[in-house]
């Protein structure tokens, strides 16, 4: 089918000769873009070919959970740079590394410092005010601390975005205070009478909050007197949550819980509209994600790695059980395809279940019905991996709506 342009105003581009990820099967064929969708899969190039030979065409990357723009808001303790600067660098970052739609995990925090409501209001105003500059799709996740009630107004501003963000509810407060001889993996239901508490006046608390004091660019003390006051607002807190999921399900703004370790857990979220489980840390609590029809992320480090850091589920083992609709890139962009390239190397699933992982998954997770897939009709957000036997992946092209965001020519 022969496209005409409109005026001369339609940019027709096709790519020839490439390895095309469909989403029922790989095949070697043509697609071909215009007005930013894809028109056509097979039949002849038309307008400015590309000459993919040699290479794999498929969707973009979606990063549904990323905080690493935090290193250039503060490339070191303390020290914060521009606004502006910053989220430009991380947009041309995330061009480079295939990622077409990103929801940067924005922390609004009771925390001063990095994480801090007035400061995650002002990088959000910025990416507003740089849309027309940025080469991808940059959205936000809304990774509200549970505790932090002064960010409720803030919320309330940023579910107007022009862009919806998402909304995760986390809760690093409570599993601060969680009693000394439980791990991290093992806590209560945070709502439980069988949640147990550590208490402030022990040295180990001092252990256990030095780096988030550093964070914060106050003294140890002083944080551990404000997670005191913090604290005390434990039994307003399921109020909050439930004003929070009401403002996300009259925008209609995907929910997500945040390291589930309890079947109950879930089934508490999941009643008030969080249908996506963000990095499960049991297995308890990613089953009870499967057996109710919930999505569940796990992080791309964890899977590019091999496991977890901190002792919880290795995401490679949710992929080959069937436990992982999507990956993150969590606190590292090129983590994402590292993680597939992993996955495929230690065969946890065919390639093209691999590449629904950092794609078609996290497009369902957000209700994003228009990216993820290669076909007709859907947004040309696409990418062009150079992927060698033996040898890691590379993206050597990265189109957004139909834009060339990334085009690589290596030396050789």
């Amino acid at each position: 089918m022969a496209l005409a342009p409109c005026d001369g105003a339609v940019v027709i581009q096709s790519f020839e000769g490439a390895q095309v990820y469909l989403p029922d099967g790989i095949q070697d064929t043509t697609v071909t873009i215009a007005e930013g969708n894809i028109a056509e899969i097979g039949g002849p190039g038309q307008g400015e070919v590309i000459d993919a030979r040699g290479l794999i065409l498929a969707p973009a990357l979606i990063d549904v959970h990323g905080d690493a723009f935090e290193r250039q808001l503060m490339p070191r303790p303390g020290v914060f740079f521009p606004t502006e600067a910053a989220v430009l660098d991380t947009d041309r970052q995330l061009a480079t590394n295939g990622i077409a739609t990103a929801y940067h995990a924005l922390t609004l925090g009771w925390e001063p410092g990095l994480r801090d409501v007035a400061r995650g209001r002002e990088v959000m105003q910025a990416i507003r005010d740089l849309a027309p500059r940025l080469l991808v799709e940059n959205r936000v996740q809304l990774r509200w601390e549970t505790f932090a009630f002064e960010a409720l107004e803030t919320i309330e501003w940023a579910l107007d975005a022009p862009l919806l963000p998402s909304v995760a509810f986390n809760d690093h407060t409570s599993m601060t205070m969680r009693a000394y001889d439980v791990p991290i993996q093992d806590r209560a239901f945070e709502f439980s009478p069988d949640f147990t508490v550590a208490e402030l006046d022990d040295d180990r608390m001092r252990k256990r909050t030095a780096s988030k004091a550093h964070r914060s660019g106050i003294s140890e003390d002083d944080y551990i007197a404000l997670l005191g006051e913090i604290w005390d607002r434990r039994s307003d807190v399921p109020n909050a949550i439930e004003t929070v999921a009401a403002m996300a399900r009259a925008k209609g703004a995907p929910m997500l819980s945040h390291d589930d370790t309890r079947a109950e857990t879930r089934a508490w979220f999941r009643d008030r509209g969080a249908c996506v489980a963000e990095f499960p840390m049991v297995l308890e609590a990613a089953e009870a994600a499967r057996a109710h029809g919930d999505t569940i992320i796990f992080g791309a480090p964890n899977a590019a790695r091999g496991g977890s850091h901190i002792g919880s589920l290795a995401a490679g083992d949710m992929v080959e059980a069937g436990l992982c609709d999507a990956l993150a890139s969590d606190y590292f962009y090129p983590a994402m395809l590292a993680a597939v390239s992993r996955l495929d190397a230690d065969r946890r699933a065919d390639r093209l279940r691999l590449w629904s992982l950092v794609s078609s998954g996290p497009a369902r997770a957000m209700n994003l019905t228009d990216r993820g897939v290669i076909a007709v009709g859907n947004r040309a957000d696409l990418v062009l991996v150079d992927w060698p036997d033996g040898h890691p992946p590379a993206i050597r092209g990265t189109w957004v709506a139909g834009r060339p965001a990334y085009r690589g020519q290596p030396a050789g």
